[in-house]
């Protein structure tokens, strides 16, 4: 007689697993389309300003505009250098950069630098640091960026005092009210934390956290050479890409005066809450530029090929690449 050999009999205990496992996916499906939503959001409410910038980008030079593409590409890397300056524990390279390339597309969907923030955050937590430490390395990262954007606008106010015109970008007037609001709200910030005995532990907590990470990455010169150079570099390179663009509409700038501009217009608008800057950015870099003495119609022109390279070319691979890392689960 042969014995019948029946199926295993599935376990009760696997059912709510599988059944589990599938929302899951449906919901990492969804997350891969939204980022491509909001291209095609962003970019319908924009399309007078991308087309403009494209006409314009038709009309230019075209050696300098690839220099001004190589220079974007370039900033990747230095924010990928700055972000592995900001932690000491190593990260995977190639992910890194393909990270950054993703954020820089996040980073143009939501407002403050919200989308990058997220994006870096969960890719160093997804490769195992605490999330108490990530957010310090993102602390340390903002700030030294911060430091270098504004260290260097000094620096070449400097070497070059006639770059700028005083008061071009906000004027005399609005100095002294735009100080008492900031203090203001400096203010009532510090009492709510002193006020509030959890949020008081939480933010104490926080900054004990970051001052450790802070002094464990400056203890190592080679992080501290990548935070402070890729800081540092990703500033000049996007300044080296709107005066490649400049140069390629004609602009008769000085390249140190429209690195200058740019520094001086991303420095004001760092504080104003638009996706990526979209809108404040191009106002303040045309009115440095004209206050740097460019004609407003070259101006203008520079100014929107310059977005279109840096922000709109970038956005449609960036998104793909944000979609794929989620896909993945290297985010």
């Amino acid at each position: 007689m042969t014995s019948v050999r029946l199926p295993p009999a599935r376990l009760p205990q696997d059912r709510p697993r599988l059944f589990g496992r599938a929302p899951r996916v449906l919901v990492r499906q969804i997350l891969c389309l939204v980022p491509l939503a909001f291209v095609l959001v962003v970019a319908v409410r924009h399309r007078d300003v991308l087309a403009d910038g494209f006409r314009h980008l038709g009309t230019a030079e075209w050696p300098w505009l690839a220099a001004a593409a190589g220079a974007t590409c370039l900033t990747w890397v230095a924010a990928s250098f700055g972000r592995q300056g900001a932690l000491v524990e190593r990260l995977p390279a190639r992910r890194l950069l393909a990270t950054q390339f993703a954020a820089g597309a996040a980073n143009h969907l939501l407002p403050t630098g919200l989308g990058a923030t997220a994006v870096n955050l969960r890719f160093m937590t997804v490769c195992g640091v605490p999330l108490a430490r990530s957010s310090a390395a993102l602390a340390l990262y903002g700030l030294a960026g911060s430091v270098a954007r504004v260290g260097l606008l000094l620096a070449l106010l400097v070497a070059f005092p006639g770059a700028l015109r005083s008061g071009a970008l906000v004027p005399d007037a609005a100095v002294g009210p735009l100080l008492l609001a900031g203090s203001a709200v400096l203010c009532v910030a510090v009492a709510v934390v002193a006020a509030v005995r959890r949020l008081r532990t939480t933010v104490w907590s926080f900054l004990r956290t970051a001052l450790g990470e802070a002094r464990s990455v400056h203890r190592r010169p080679a992080r501290a050479l990548a935070l402070w150079g890729g800081s540092v570099s990703f500033c000049l390179l996007q300044g080296t890409v709107l005066a490649t663009v400049g140069l390629a509409l004609g602009l008769d700038i000085p390249v140190p005066h429209m690195v200058v501009a740019y520094l001086a217009a991303t420095v004001t608008v760092a504080l104003i809450p638009t996706p990526g800057g979209i809108g404040s950015v191009e106002a303040a870099l045309i009115v440095a530029l004209v206050a740097a003495g460019g004609p407003a119609t070259v101006v203008t022109a520079a100014v929107l090929a310059f977005r279109v390279m840096t922000v709109w070319l970038p956005l449609l691979p960036g998104a793909l690449t944000l979609g794929a890392l989620v896909r993945w689960k290297v985010i």
